[in-house]
């Protein structure tokens, strides 16, 4: 399947969608369950802890679109952002556990943030319903195209020979590029600069203008940049590649099998702990049949997401599995925000 959805075409129409926005209904009906009141009876509010019109923002209103129609119901988005995460988060934790209150986050609220936060206002262990991983979230590494590195293993042999001579870049401190660059910077024992920024845009202009020598970021912001060769990539987290970088191998298969580098965040749905489980059944059979919709498959993977969609069951394997691996990063990264 060849997918070629440009930065433009995914952010189109959303100027005029505000947070808290109404996604257009279906003329469906939600069927009760024998002796259990009817599901949904109301409009269903999903939270996006983020703000709007970021990728995560783009997959909730994809999916909110298509989930009203399927149930009959309005579904409205409500971003909630700031805090990276934490306040969205927690309006959902706190909700009630009756099926109308949904969230569409990342990785970074509903597990990483445990392990960068002292004192949370919620338990992302014990406060969120996990119902289905939508999509998985790699990132593209990227150098300045001065560096002599054209692939992963060059890179860190490069990294190691310039001990505090170079510079990585991320999206904030606690991010998967911070965290990735600090564990590179430690396991090669090259002692390099971080510099956060306030988002992707300004890290990839100073990586472009050379005040940075390499990040890892989206590929939604890098790709136009590697396509017009004002940055290099060097590889894919994860160990799928990605279908609008398809000639980009990851880091995995070119043989450095960190799990730092294999891991990948994600953008999921929750609800808040004690939301029934035939309510969780229903959204994921719900979720299962969305993905096979092609223009959602058009904006998952237009973003540089690779479809997923699991089954409950398959999210908290994955989420306990991923658990030690994000700890482990915070650590060596020591990064602690509070």
């Amino acid at each position: 399947m060849s997918i070629q959805v440009t930065r433009r075409d995914l952010l189109q129409g959303l100027a005029a969608i505000g947070g808290g926005s109404l996604l257009a209904t279906g003329a469906g009906s939600a069927l009760a369950q024998a002796g259990k009141p009817a599901w949904p009876a109301k409009p269903i509010r999903v939270v996006v802890p983020f703000n709007a019109g970021g990728a995560t923002d783009i997959i909730a209103r994809t999916i909110g679109e298509v989930l009203a129609k399927r149930l009959g119901q309005p579904v409205v988005i409500d971003n909630r952002g700031g805090a990276a995460g934490i306040l969205g988060t927690e309006a959902v934790a706190k909700a009630a556990p009756d099926g109308h209150t949904l969230m569409v986050s990342l990785s970074t609220s509903m597990l990483i943030n445990q392990f960068l936060y002292t004192k949370l206002p919620y338990n992302p262990q014990k406060d969120i319903a996990l119902i289905s991983q939508i999509a998985a979230a790699p990132v593209t590494l990227v150098v300045h195209p001065s560096v002599p590195a054209n692939n992963m293993k060059e890179l860190l042999a490069y990294v190691k020979a310039h001990k505090g001579k170079l510079s990585y870049g991320s999206w904030g401190v606690g991010s998967y590029a911070h965290l990735a660059g600090a564990y590179m910077s430690k396991t090669m024992d090259a002692d390099m600069n971080h510099a956060a920024y306030k988002g992707e845009a300004p890290m990839i202009q100073e990586l472009i203008g050379g005040q940075l020598q390499l990040c890892f970021s989206s590929a939604l912001n890098t790709k136009p940049f590697i396509d017009s060769g004002r940055l290099k990539a060097i590889g894919v987290t994860g160990k799928e590649r990605m279908e609008i970088l398809p000639k980009l191998p990851t880091i995995f298969e070119q043989g450095v099998t960190d799990d730092a580098y294999s891991i990948y965040g994600w953008v999921a749905m929750g609800a808040p702990a004690g939301t029934s489980k035939e309510v969780v059944d229903q959204l994921y059979g719900h979720l299962r049949e969305i993905i096979k919709d092609p223009k959602v498959l058009e904006r998952i993977t237009g973003a540089g997401f690779i479809p997923m969609m699991n089954s409950p069951q398959a999210f908290r394997d994955n989420y306990q599995r991923d658990m030690p691996v994000w700890k482990a990063l915070v650590e060596q990264a020591g990064a602690k925000l509070d």
